[in-house]
């Protein structure tokens, strides 16, 4: 087995890290580890795309791919109202994300293990995910494409995607499904895009 972040590997060290993430006005603790994505600190694409999500504060809202926690946890902080379940195929990030929860004292969150949608029972009125670009562009597209399905009508997917990393493919694809899909902000490479159902 390999050491990458959408894996599980119990067999790796024990690396705790604590990342201070500061958020429109906001302080959030993160605890992080060895075995996560972005372990030592709040990831550029992550952060930029935290920053172009809009939201009224009563939305239901799904994280794809959550790690440990940030754009899930973040949202909940910031819109109360809000209701949200993250999910990831890394057992290790998901024990981190209940921690997270717990330290930032956010309780309209949950979040449990889904191998893509796999265990998803509910449809949302927002999507929100940062792809693990290295589990592979069959497995990002499914992320993008079947995020579709347990969307409201109405429903927005947002997500964040390097140039570099295949942002102009992502969107080849996605405008086969979605009724409109722009890119809402870039910088230093990273797009991000948001697709209407």
């Amino acid at each position: 087995m390999s050491n990458q972040y959408f894996e599980n590997n119990p067999a790796l060290k024990d690396e705790a890290i604590t990342i201070n993430y500061y958020f429109k006005g906001t302080n959030l603790l993160f605890n992080s580890n060895s075995g996560v994505f972005s372990k030592r600190s709040v990831d550029y694409g992550t952060s930029l795309l935290l920053q172009s999500i809009k939201l009224n504060g009563g939305e239901t809202i799904l994280d794809v791919g959550c790690g440990i926690g940030i754009i899930g946890i973040t949202l909940a902080k910031m819109y109360p109202q809000t209701k949200i379940e993250m999910i990831d195929v890394n057992q290790k990030a998901l024990k981190l994300t209940n921690d997270n929860i717990k330290t930032n004292n956010v309780k309209n969150v949950i979040c449990y293990e889904s191998n893509i949608y796999q265990n998803v029972q509910n449809t949302f009125d927002v999507i929100v995910t940062n792809p693990p670009i290295r589990a592979g562009k069959a497995v990002v597209h499914t992320i993008l494409l079947d995020a579709y399905n347990h969307l409201n009508d109405g429903g927005i997917l947002y997500l964040v995607i390097q140039k570099k990393q295949g942002a102009d493919s992502a969107k080849k694809t996605l405008i086969t499904r979605y009724e409109r899909v722009e890119v809402i902000n870039q910088n230093n490479g990273y797009e991000i895009i948001k697709c209407l159902k």
